[in-house]
């Protein structure tokens, strides 16, 4: 069995079983003409549930073919330009390569003994974000698994930064449309079930500012602490992004800290045209930022940011056996002094290989590009008399539904939108997300993907609207 550990004696075993496996990436890359080949539950699950993992293949040829059958022939490929459901980017091959290149090395960025330059690598990235978002001379920040972790700490640096022994007393402000996560760490933190006070949107989905600032004084008014609050910078059904100069004024105004959820709006900090869409973030208090949204990152590659460094020592625990105090006086740079975790990947490298290599500007072009894309595939949607469109984006996200032209009761609509995502999603030739507006059900493209073209948008609206009429034709049918 040694015979399979990584180490100088095997690195030709290595170099063999790991280009194999690239190989059979590469191929289905190569050879894929639809997102998802529409693969069932029903029909995969018996496959997987027949392999005994206690008769192990001793091959990884047999491996390979196996996986070819249960994982890469039927999985949902982000690089196809029909892809157009979730938060889901293609990645840039730089990264790629620093994914199998820390993997193989497997630093963990913990601490120094543990990654050396890793250390010094991820700190580097977390200065360059925070300059690009302008947090000033003290920001710093840390690698996080995403924009549910980023948005928890941030919030626990905030509720600590309140200095509040009595924890229902605290109040955290986030728009109607905000990420799930706001609510999620509010619970984890201990905070009351009336702890998150939403906040009504305007037209374009944004923040009202006029009622988030009627709230923060009710909430004084009424002996309670306004704690944080988040503001989204790209909301996840929307794209839409709050009104931060605003909200910042707002936020000095009660002394309470702002918080600015940019897991998918951070792709601006590159942008080479947009970038004043997000003009206000550099007020924030903290930021969370996910690469593997709008910087083309494999999964994971996030970050939580901060104005004041000094915050972070709210997530500060010292452990004889790994950082001990004295590490800080022989001034020993451990990341874990400022993480939510222990063991944690170098996730930092695949960021580091992309700016190296294509420069940001490359970013911001390629998430320009999908901008302009979703600006045109508004201008489709508004001109469709067959779609009902919510809002012009702000980002990359386009959010409607079919209406047929008779006039029809709107749950025989919602019905028959569901019914064309999930049609679409069985044929597998287009893969789109779904969301509710008003108690309604819509459907969702998130593009994320440079390669797709407003002809692919054209194509996948005439599929939806195909897939929406059938079902409304059998409806007729079936009450006649």
């Amino acid at each position: 069995m040694r015979s399979h550990l990584l180490n100088d004696t095997t690195a030709e075993r290595y170099r063999r079983s790991v280009t194999e496996g690239i190989e059979r990436v590469a191929a289905k890359l190569a050879a894929t003409d639809r997102p998802f080949t529409g693969v069932s539950v029903d029909d995969l699950a018996p496959a997987i549930d027949a392999i005994d993992l206690d008769r192990p293949l001793h091959d990884t040829t047999a491996v390979l073919d196996e996986l070819e059958d249960v994982y890469l022939r039927d999985a949902v490929y982000f690089h196809h330009p029909r892809y157009l459901a979730h938060l889901n980017c293609p990645v840039v091959i730089p990264a790629v390569v620093g994914e199998a290149v820390l993997s193989a090395v497997n630093s963990s960025l913990d601490t120094w003994d543990q990654s050396a330059g890793g250390t010094l690598i991820e700190r580097k990235l977390v200065d360059w974000t925070a300059a690009r978002i302008g947090l000033g001379p003290a920001a710093d920040g840390v690698f996080t698994s995403g924009g549910s972790q980023s948005n928890l700490q941030a919030l626990l640096l905030a509720r600590e930064e309140t200095k509040t022994d009595n924890l229902a007393k605290l109040r955290v402000f986030a728009s109607e449309v905000s990420h799930f996560s706001v609510k999620k760490s509010a619970k984890l933190l201990g905070l009351g079930p009336d702890a998150v006070v939403t906040i009504p949107v305007d037209h374009d989905k944004r923040l009202q500012t006029v009622a988030l600032a009627h709230e923060l004084e009710r909430c004084t008014r009424d002996g309670l602490v306004p704690m944080a609050v988040v503001a989204t910078a790209g909301t996840t059904d929307f794209g839409s992004i709050d009104p931060l100069p605003e909200i910042a004024g707002l936020c000095e105004q009660y002394d309470t800290w702002m918080h600015v959820d940019a897991a998918y709006g951070c792709g601006l900090l590159a942008s080479v045209k947009y970038r004043d869409r997000i003009d206000g973030i550099e007020r924030a208090d903290s930021v969370t930022v996910d690469y593997h949204k709008s910087f083309f990152q494999p999964v994971s590659s996030s970050a939580v940011l901060v104005r004041d460094a000094a915050t972070l020592r709210h997530a500060t625990y010292h452990a004889e056996y790994l950082n001990p105090r004295r590490m800080v006086q022989e001034r020993i740079p451990n990341q874990v002094d400022k993480s939510l975790q222990t063991t944690r990947r170098f996730d930092a490298l695949k960021l580091w290989m992309t700016l190296r290599t294509i420069g940001a500007d490359g970013i911001g072009q390629l998430f320009d590009e999908v901008c302009d894309l979703a600006a045109a595939g508004w201008r489709l949607l508004a001109a469709d008399p067959r779609f009902d469109v919510v809002v012009e984006p702000s980002l990359s996200t386009l959010v409607f539904r079919h209406v047929p032209a008779a006039p029809t009761d709107p749950a025989e609509i919602d019905r028959a939108n569901l019914y064309a995502r999930k049609a679409l999603f069985a044929s597998g030739d287009a893969v789109v997300a779904g969301t509710k507006v008003q108690g309604r059900h819509y459907l969702k493209f998130t593009l994320l993907n440079p390669e797709t073209t407003t002809e692919d948008i054209a194509a996948v609206l005439d599929l939806i609207a195909g897939h929406a009429e059938q079902y409304l034709g059998d409806s007729l049918d079936r009450a006649s």
